[in-house]
């Protein structure tokens, strides 16, 4: 975009410890021509340049700032939007699921090895997942209860926004390279719309160390973004796509607003929108009227 082309945007200022003085300093840093409070800790500045400079000084300051800085055209709202699509493991939810189940055979150290490299885009997701899920082998099954009851959180500011998006009339869509177990319980938890992820066999009340099926890897989210959208009768432009790791940046490319959640470096980059320390809720003052 030419540099006429990025003026009068807004920029969206927030974090859950942020200083107003950081937040104005930030705003004036941008040149804004308007700031609009949206919250104590959040506020909207208007008529920003976002020249190449002024981004990069931006995104730097805010960074040592401990502040969420977004770039947004003005004007966009919730409204815009029929889908908010989301990953599970360290996106709704604060653990790699796999990771704790394998905690339960003592083998974290090494499984989360595989999972960090492969959420870097280091290794391929799905002969990652077979060569984890493989080490699961022989585990009784009623450790996932475990982890599920002793151990999976959501995320914060994770039911602030579903409740926001689902009263604005939003679909949600819970896709995942976990496992159904998972989102199954998520799915009735919170009320979803639509999950789909992978299916850990189960024989005699053990694992086997296989998935049944196809594995739900970065081109099968990205599809599943697209038949959901397909179903709902709009195109995936209506979508807002979170996720953390580099298996979500084929579903985030083809949504109309991508969110990055504490997500490496290679998915923030990519992202419309990065959320490094505020939680989940932190879309709703991006979108903010």
């Amino acid at each position: 975009m030419s540099e006429d082309g990025n003026k009068g945007m807004n920029l969206i200022l927030q974090g859950p410890h942020a200083a107003a003085d950081d937040l104005h300093a930030l705003a004036a840093l941008a040149g804004a021509e308007r700031i609009s409070p949206l919250s104590p800790a959040a506020l909207r500045a208007e008529g920003v340049a976002a020249t190449p400079d002024v981004v990069a000084a931006v995104q730097a300051a805010a960074l040592a700032a401990q502040v969420d800085a977004t770039f947004i055209a003005p004007g966009r709202t919730l409204a815009d939007f029929s889908l908010v699509a989301m990953d599970m493991d360290s996106t709704l939810i604060t653990i790699e699921c796999i990771d704790e189940i394998a905690d339960m055979q003592g083998l974290k150290a090494q499984v989360s090895e595989i999972t960090e490299a492969a959420m870097r885009g280091e290794l391929d997701f799905a002969a990652s997942l077979t060569r984890r899920v493989a080490l699961l082998a022989g585990l009784e099954a009623a450790a996932l209860e475990r982890v599920y009851e002793e151990r999976l959180r959501l995320s914060p500011g994770a039911e602030r926004m579903l409740a926001a998006v689902q009263a604005a009339g939003l679909k949600t869509l819970l896709v995942s390279g976990g496992f159904t177990f998972f989102t199954d319980r998520l799915n009735t938890r919170l009320g979803l719309d639509y999950t789909h992820a992978n299916v850990l066999e189960v024989e005699d009340g053990r694992l086997t160390g296989r998935v049944v099926g196809g594995i739900v890897d970065a081109e099968e989210k990205m599809r599943t973004v697209q038949r959901v959208c397909a179903e709902l009768g709009v195109p995936t432009a209506r979508a807002i796509v979170m996720g953390d790791g580099a298996n979500d940046l084929k579903m985030m490319s083809v949504g109309g607003l991508s969110v990055a959640f504490r997500a490496k470096p290679v998915v923030r980059t990519q992202a419309d929108v990065a959320l490094n320390f505020s939680g989940l809720d932190g879309v709703l003052a991006v979108l903010a009227t």
